[in-house]
């Protein structure tokens, strides 16, 4: 099992089942969400959510899974941050006076407005 899928679970639980709020807490779209817990009951062959929309718990094997998630997260090194690269690169060296942004309802400039 991937720890990324562990740590959506772990994430889904704590925010007491409810998929939209940890989906929001995680930042990622609402249906990957309901998709991981698909991928980690396809793999575990249990269901791990029982209920309906209000009334969802956790069926033994979801908490059988929840323990064992939150010692392989624990146990998991944590990743060392990225170092921050700046951005740009070589600016490039303009040529002539350049033109003038167009602006939507004013005439260009250095044109007569075309008479109706």
């Amino acid at each position: 099992m991937k720890i990324a899928l562990l740590q959506r679970f772990v994430v889904l639980v704590d925010n007491d089942l409810h998929f939209p709020r940890a989906a929001d807490a995680l930042g990622i779209p609402l249906p990957s969400l309901y998709s991981t817990v698909e991928k980690l009951e396809e793999e575990v062959g249990h269901p791990l959510i029982a209920g309906e929309k209000t009334n969802r718990t956790l069926t033994p094997a979801g908490r059988l899974l929840l323990d064992e998630a939150r010692e392989r997260i624990a146990a998991e090194p944590t990743a060392e941050p990225k170092p921050v690269v700046k951005a740009g690169g070589k600016a490039k060296a303009s040529k002539g006076k350049g033109r003038a942004p167009i602006v939507k309802g004013q005439p260009k400039p250095y044109k007569k407005r075309q008479g109706r």
